[in-house]
């Protein structure tokens, strides 16, 4: 699969821009932004992949030369559209196997679409596709290796499951369905076709227990930022707020159907980056 240009680039604030990322990442010193806005770029590239209507066969392939292209990279003989990267990796000591997980993350999706997975499988791709972000922005920012990777395990946990509520819908178009088959089966619901699950009358059932487990993902990032240094924690405090937000909306929205799209006002993010981006 080829991708598009632009985003092969090293542009990646441009790629960034409009985002609720950019706005929380922009604030960081040049060196971190920078290496920030290769992380996301680089998610974005696999996520685009993965979101294709390419044939599977094709997107696997795709997936696969990213991880050749990250193994070239630690191998010192990055390809072109990783060359930037080099100078990340080694002043921040990012993780060759953060990057993997995340092909491996958005692969799930790859080879049949996901629908109902079990908890199990639930918390892994989210570690994979969230947490595996985080473990690598954590280094960015500078936070102490233990409470890094605690952070990037909760807060990682907490956007993600806020995304899945959040994206019920757009994802029942894809044909995909997040939620955990444990969670549907005790709500009563047996089958896994999104389209019948989004508009069953027990959907409530499976999503407020999964805003619960967010919530307390939410509240345990909370602590580990609240005991570390505000400077290195103020990019993840501010998307933290930002979701937390989103999961207030859902939450005060409900989850039966119909359901409208929640969205956080413009005035109320400018107030989370006031509120958190200053010192």
């Amino acid at each position: 699969m080829t991708l598009h240009p632009a985003a092969a680039n090293a542009d990646y604030g441009t790629t960034a821009s409009g985002s609720s990322f950019y706005a929380a990442m922009r604030i960081l010193p040049r060196d971190q932004r920078e290496a920030m806005f290769q992380i996301y770029s680089f998610c974005r590239q696999v996520d685009d992949i993965a979101d294709s209507n390419g044939r599977r066969p094709e997107r696997l392939a795709a997936l696969q030369q990213w991880r050749d292209d990250i193994d070239a990279l630690y191998q010192g003989r990055p390809p072109p559209r990783l060359q930037d990267y080099a100078a990340s990796v080694k002043t921040f000591g990012l993780k060759r196997e953060d990057f993997l997980a995340i092909v491996d993350g958005m692969e799930m999706d790859v080879p049949q679409d996901i629908r109902a997975p079990d908890l199990a499988t639930l918390d892994l791709y989210c570690d994979r596709v969230a947490s595996a972000v985080g473990r690598l922005s954590v280094r960015v920012f500078g936070l102490p290796e233990e409470d890094g990777i605690l952070l990037a395990h909760h807060l990682g946990r907490a956007l993600q499951l806020t995304n899945i509520l959040r994206d019920i819908d757009e994802d029942a178009g894809l044909g995909r369905l997040y939620l955990p088959r444990e969670g549907l089966l005790l709500a009563g619901i047996t089958t896994d076709d999104p389209q019948r699950v989004i508009v069953d009358r027990a959907l409530p059932k499976v999503c407020l227990p999964l805003a619960e487990r967010a919530k307390k993902h939410f509240e345990k990032a909370d602590q580990i930022m609240k005991r570390n240094s505000r400077r290195v924690v103020r990019a993840p405090r501010i998307m933290s707020k930002y979701y937390r937000a989103i999961l207030d909306l859902l939450l005060a929205r409900g989850f039966a159907a119909p359901r409208e799209p929640v969205r956080v006002h413009k005035w109320a993010k400018i107030a989370i980056l006031l509120r958190y981006a200053i010192i």
